[in-house]
């Protein structure tokens, strides 16, 4: 488990759309990086390269990175799989995020609502609490990343899912983006407790949203600093909370595909690193 907090970096294996483990972690050092996330389908690309799992945590090691989150768990509840073809992203069993998460010694398994725009709080937490009991078995968390589309579209939400689990391991992932895409209520993140805020990804966007939220999510985020997120007034607000999350950047855009994935490294960590210096007056 990673001792990585507020004045550390995260990248988000998502800006590099088509990189694999290696490709990762290249641009995580080169942008100074504390630690890095992690899909399931990273392993797989890896261990059919040759790499197996425990060898894709010693050359994590080896970089000096941890592992804050294995990212995406959609199967978690019945009442919210996809319908025939409506997956863009492969729905991997949950006990391959265990698996992953064990050998990598991640932090936290992260979990949202991908398909379909509503859902049963009651039921949903049931199911919530029985993936974080198992969690809690190996010391980690379960981390609930709400969805502007989904039934689960804010933070206040969010935190009523979670309180209604009764597990103290379940806890909110921010992302600016769909924050911005959502309600944009200030206050109600103020009423937060910061302990539940504990992993975050960080990114910008135009005010006015595309024709469609989803082909912007998943391919045109900007750069901290490069769009309209409050993201200075938003770093103010986390620290005033007292959240302890890491900053975990995470910038989906096409335009990384052209670009060395040590240049999306540096340029992602320095875009982030103004916005902090500017939000704390210190070096970031």
């Amino acid at each position: 488990m990673s001792e990585l907090g507020p004045h550390d970096l995260v990248f988000n294996t998502t800006n590099l759309l088509t990189g694999g483990v290696r490709e990762i972690v290249a641009a995580a050092v080169a942008g100074d990086y504390r630690g890095i996330t992690i899909w399931p389908s990273d392993v797989a690309r890896a261990e059919a390269e040759g790499m197996p799992l425990l060898d894709v945590k010693a050359f994590i090691d080896d970089h000096g990175l941890a592992v804050t989150d294995v990212d995406c768990l959609l199967g978690w509840t019945a009442q919210a799989l996809p319908k025939p073809g409506e997956a863009m992203v492969e729905i991997v069993a949950t006990d391959r995020f265990f698996e992953i998460a064990e050998a990598l010694d991640a932090d936290a398994i992260n979990v949202a609502q991908g398909f379909g725009s509503e859902l049963d709080l009651d039921r949903a937490a049931e199911d919530l609490a029985a993936l974080a009991r198992r969690a809690e078995e190996h010391g980690r968390n379960v981390n609930f990343e709400f969805l502007p589309w989904c039934g689960v579209p804010d933070v206040t939400t969010c935190l009523e899912l979670l309180e209604r689990t009764g597990c103290p391991n379940t806890t909110i992932m921010f992302d600016t983006w769909h924050w911005f895409r959502g309600a944009r209520d200030l206050d109600a993140l103020r009423a937060i407790p910061g302990s539940r805020i504990a992993s975050t990804q960080w990114n910008d966007a135009p005010d006015a949203p595309a024709e469609s939220l989803m082909v912007e999510a998943m391919e045109a985020r900007l750069l901290p600093g490069d769009g309209d997120i409050p993201l200075v007034e938003l770093v103010r607000t986390l620290d005033a909370i007292g959240s302890r999350a890491p900053i975990g950047v995470e910038v989906i855009s096409k335009a990384h595909e052209s670009m060395a994935p040590e240049e999306v490294g540096r340029t992602t960590a320095e875009a982030m690193r103004r916005i902090l210096r500017e939000a704390r007056g210190e070096d970031a």
